[in-house]
């Protein structure tokens, strides 16, 4: 099989993922409408009128979540003066009323390359990009004092933080109550990091026992992505997974489709795990402490803005005596996905660099690019080195398939004089043509390996190019400021089409009837605009590719021709 064969063989293959992918995006079946009150469901947990307040149950383990009453959510109402944090990676508001973090932008990931001043926004409380990370209590039904919710009042000493030269930082917010329970929720802040630190000191000086239970959520709209015409399709931010997902050590990584909420609600008890709402190249999580067992849940919320998605983690039954405290805690990651560090954070984490089920092939190749990098200091000169490698690791496989390309180069005469021989009689043709092929021992299928073997490898290595938040506007040479971005002036995918050219000029093509000859010549041209939309990191390595295997195939060729000659002397 021939080199270009195989490249519109991958192609193909790889139309086919993406329309299946697409597909999925646009006519999965929409969920069901949701059950209304009243529907005789069991349950120790009941919603506040707007729908995503919690209520603790008496038993340790609250149950599922009600349906939502569709009004609107207080968090709507005009916003109080934020509590403004910044660090070395991170610039953070924290909202006095409820004490929840309202916005995160990443500072040391821009929007556009080299504008630093309009970092990446995370989380966000514009309705049309609403993205929050909310905590609080919720008292035991029956309970004579209340418990701060994440809509609740807290006071606040200051409205400006900064990390300055410290290692840390401390940002308290406090809330009081007449009936003798106060919270002090204190986020800690930490230099070069994306966790954020939280606890909430319980005290009681009250003359009763307090009860309930600490929880922690992520509410947010689906990211908005632009999938109209070609930019549309050039946006991979509309192949790579957005919703939530949570890690249980027996269940190991689950995603939680938002069109999946309302018909498959998520109610799990277990310890160790997270939970996470996760876009491409960034997501934020909550983590409780690794010995706790939390109840873990999933709404949808309507509000007038439109639907939002809740997943929630809600800590066991607390119980705080008169004159006594209790600190219940957690993490929150609002950051990028680094693949390499994550693991550190919480176990599992690092499965939110989503590479689907070409996971066990991508881990490995961003590792080894990730080394190259360290060596280079340039991911695209990673990128050629890592071709490098493939190209040593199967030269003897691509050996074999150009020696037999060069053979069939060398019996095309002999095969265009049995084609003629027998005319249409194709049973004859392919008999007397097996014939030739064992008689000069010559394999057509010895490329078939290789090819393979590149499948699997291309698939896995778009993923890791789309996927690493490391290569995200990672720059080249010149005018490749983003590899995992289209190229902006087509220079690569022109270079793969004169590549694909002079592959051709050097594949055999007899046996192909004249329909299959002339679409096997305009396959540069359409190669050339289809790799217009791949990133360029991934048109990187199929030009150098392409260009070794070129290389290659026109040494072993020249050098069998010379062969040929030389006996013939």
């Amino acid at each position: 099989m021939t080199s270009t064969r195989n490249i519109l063989f991958i192609a193909l293959l790889f139309i086919i993922y993406l329309m299946w992918m697409q597909w999925e995006q646009d006519y999965r079946a929409p969920a069901p409408p949701a059950a209304t009150a009243g529907t005789g469901q069991a349950s120790s947990v009941a919603a506040t009128a707007n729908g995503e307040t919690p209520v603790a149950g008496t038993a340790p383990q609250p149950a599922a979540i009600p349906p939502d009453t569709g009004s609107a959510e207080p968090a709507e109402q005009a916003p109080s003066a934020s509590v403004v944090v910044t660090t070395d990676v991170l610039r953070v508001e924290i909202d006095p009323r409820g004490g929840n973090i309202v916005v995160a932008d990443l500072l040391a990931y821009p929007l556009q390359p080299k504008h630093p001043e309009h970092p990446v926004r995370l989380l966000d409380r514009a309705n049309a990009t609403w993205f929050v990370a909310q905590s609080g209590l919720i008292a035991t039904q029956g309970s004579s004092m209340p418990a701060p919710d994440h809509t609740a009042a807290y006071t606040v000493d200051r409205h400006d933080y900064t990390l300055g030269s410290a290692d840390s930082i401390d940002v308290p917010l406090v809330w009081r109550d007449a009936a003798g329970l106060s919270v002090r929720k204190v986020f800690t802040f930490h230099r070069g990091s994306y966790v954020i630190d939280q606890r909430e000191e319980i005290s009681n000086d009250g003359s009763t026992p307090w009860s309930g239970n600490a929880y922690r959520q992520l509410q947010r709209v689906p990211p908005i992505i632009d999938g109209s015409g070609i930019k549309g399709y050039a946006n991979i931010d509309r192949y790579s997974y957005a919703g939530a997902a949570i890690y249980s050590p027996a269940d190991k990584f689950e995603k939680l489709k938002f069109d999946h909420f309302l018909k498959e609600p998520l109610n799990k008890n277990f310890a160790g795990g997270w939970a996470a709402m996760l876009q491409h190249y960034f997501f934020a999580a909550w983590i409780p402490p690794a010995q706790e067992t939390d109840t873990y849940t999933t709404s949808e919320i309507k509000s007038p803005a439109g639907a939002r998605y809740l997943v929630r983690a809600m800590s066991p039954l607390i119980t705080v005596a008169p004159g006594q405290s209790q600190t219940s805690s957690a993490r929150l990651y609002v950051g990028p996905k680094l693949q390499a560090t994550l693991d550190q954070v919480a176990p599992g984490l690092a499965l939110t660099v989503d590479y689907g089920v070409f996971t066990i092939i991508a881990d490995p190749l961003h590792w080894l690019l990730t080394k190259l990098h360290k060596l280079t200091g340039n991911w695209g000169l990673a990128i050629i080195l890592l071709v490098l490698l493939i190209k040593a690791l199967f030269f003897k496989l691509s050996e074999a398939q150009y020696r037999s390309s060069a053979k069939m180069r060398k019996l095309q005469p002999r095969l265009a004089a049995l084609k003629e021989r027998y005319g249409d009689d194709r049973q004859k043709f392919a008999a007397a043509q097996m014939e030739l092929f064992q008689k000069e021992k010559v394999n057509p299928l010895a490329g078939c390996l290789p090819m393979l073997i590149q499948i699997p490898v291309f698939f896995a290595l778009y993923w890791v190019l789309i996927e690493s938040v490391e290569l995200r506007q990672a720059s080249f040479v010149g005018w490749l400021h983003n590899l995992s971005a289209p190229d902006p002036y087509f220079v690569l995918p022109v270079l793969n089409a004169i590549v694909m050219v002079a592959t051709q000029h050097l594949t055999p093509m007899t046996g192909m009837d004249p329909t299959q000859a002339k679409m096997m010549k305009i396959m540069p041209v359409v190669f050339s605009v289809l790799f217009a939309f791949f990133p360029a990191g991934l048109v990187l390595y199929y030009v150098v590719n392409g260009g070794l295997g070129l290389l290659q195939q026109w040494i072993i060729t020249r050098r069998i021709e010379r062969g040929d000659k030389a006996a013939a002397a």
